[in-house]
């Protein structure tokens, strides 16, 4: 079988299979339907304070994934949460878990907090001996390959809240060198217990009108949000050769980090705009060519400006006012979701390509005024919009970045899946 498409490139990696569990959103359709209607999932919580939440997170089946009830309770819910999220990415992969059992299929997890050890210490719960495990975050992916009887690489990767798009980028290398040959890549991130929230408020992240102002005016903090994401990711070839659904593609992508910038968990604008021209280049795609980014775009007065000019350096340059790049962060619907924000918003991005619709980013009103939009060749998209250029054939392409606040930076590009026919592969 043969692909239709401008160029098929070999180190082409696509994306055959997806699941969430996201605030008002427990499923692709639903997440889908958020997205394009402009809905925020952010809530008031009983507590007083804002956040975007997921329902059930308790809620699991022990017997289905060969746990006792007590070995269930000593494990951390977010390690649970994974593997349903695993199960459900490769069933709708249409990929038979037992037919995996044996095989080098990788697992790379993004998580970058352990709330769950944190309330249970804090309780008083006694240790047994499923604690260990149960409580240890790299379990987390490990957990999924011992459940699958997987041979491939199995990791977890905290860079902080960069975590899961590191963990995405990890797997398209692993499967572009042959070590993976599907990979299981998912993030997850449940608020537990209060001590992280007051941390990161002390620290001064959290905007005390609970929203995400991305690039606006406005903006003066984020507010958190939870839930998981797991994709299945094969080499676009095989997954042709295997009749498989692509719902978009993953062509390349970079990780570097700020190494010495203004300070520890302050963005650097030269570190930024490097990681993307590495990005654009070694997924061989013009940066002008580029119709979306999906932001890392919380909603600091620190970290919007500095990413808005390193996109508008390397991305916004080549462009015209009446081609401005289309920017947005669905970070405004669902909150940050930390160390699972990266994939959340890839997911927005390959769901938006899919579907050939630029959903809105909510919150915008008045543009930052330390974000000259205009000058840098950006616009904030605020509503939901037929993808441009498709009337002159051309594809679409968008950019997912994802920074973590110890200056790990991860940027992806990704292209919308191929039509079967004739091409060349290159």
């Amino acid at each position: 079988m043969t692909v239709k498409s401008s160029v098929l490139h070999t180190s082409d990696i696509a994306v055959v299979g997806m699941a969430c569990r996201l605030p008002g959103a427990p499923g692709i359709e639903e997440f889908w339907e958020l997205l394009r209607t402009g809905r925020s999932a952010v809530e008031r919580q009983p507590d007083g304070s804002w956040r975007a939440v997921v329902e059930g997170k308790a809620e699991f089946d022990d017997t289905f994934f060969g746990m006792s009830p007590r070995q269930a309770a000593a494990v951390d819910p977010q390690q649970r949460l994974m593997l349903e999220l695993g199960w459900e990415a490769l069933e709708h992969a249409r990929i038979r878990p037992a037919d995996l059992k044996g095989t080098d299929t990788g697992v790379f997890v993004g998580i970058a907090a352990d709330d769950y050890a944190t309330l249970l210490h804090r309780s008083g719960a006694a240790i047994n001996g499923h604690t260990a495990t149960g409580l240890h975050r790299s379990l987390t992916a490990n957990r999924l390959s011992y459940l699958l009887g997987l041979r491939g690489p199995s990791l977890t990767v905290d860079s902080a809240q960069s975590s899961s798009l590191v963990a995405v980028h990890l797997a398209c290398e692993s499967l572009r060198r042959g070590e993976s040959t599907v990979a299981l890549v998912g993030g997850v991130s449940l608020v537990l217990a209060e001590e992280s929230s007051v941390g990161m408020a002390l620290m001064g992240a959290l905007s005390p009108d609970g929203r995400c102002f991305t690039f606006d005016a406005r903006a003066n903090g984020y507010v958190r949000g939870e839930g998981g994401v797991a994709l299945v990711l094969k080499p676009l070839d095989q997954a042709i050769d295997d009749g498989d659904r692509v719902h978009c593609v993953i062509r390349g992508g970079a990780v570097n980090n700020d190494g010495g910038g203004p300070s520890l968990t302050h963005p650097d604008r030269a570190a930024q705009e490097a990681l993307l021209r590495r990005a654009y280049e070694r997924a061989m795609v013009a940066p002008e060519q580029i119709t979306y980014v999906e932001l890392h775009g919380t909603g600091t007065k620190a970290g919007d400006p500095v990413e808005a000019a390193a996109l508008g350096a390397v991305l916004g340059a080549a462009r015209t006012p009446d081609t401005r790049l289309a920017v947005g962060s669905v970070k405004t619907n669902i909150g940050h979701l930390e160390g699972t924000a990266g994939i959340a918003g890839l997911l927005k991005a390959v769901l938006a390509v899919r579907e050939g619709m630029l959903p809105p980013s909510l919150n915008f009103q008045t543009p930052n005024p330390d974000i000259p939009l205009d000058d840098l060749n950006l616009r904030v998209q605020t509503d939901l919009q037929r993808w441009p250029g498709r009337e002159v054939g051309l594809p679409r392409l968008a950019g997912v970045s994802s920074f973590g606040m110890g200056g790990t930076n991860a940027h992806l590009i990704l292209e919308e899946a191929p039509v079967v026919g004739e091409s060349v592969s290159v």
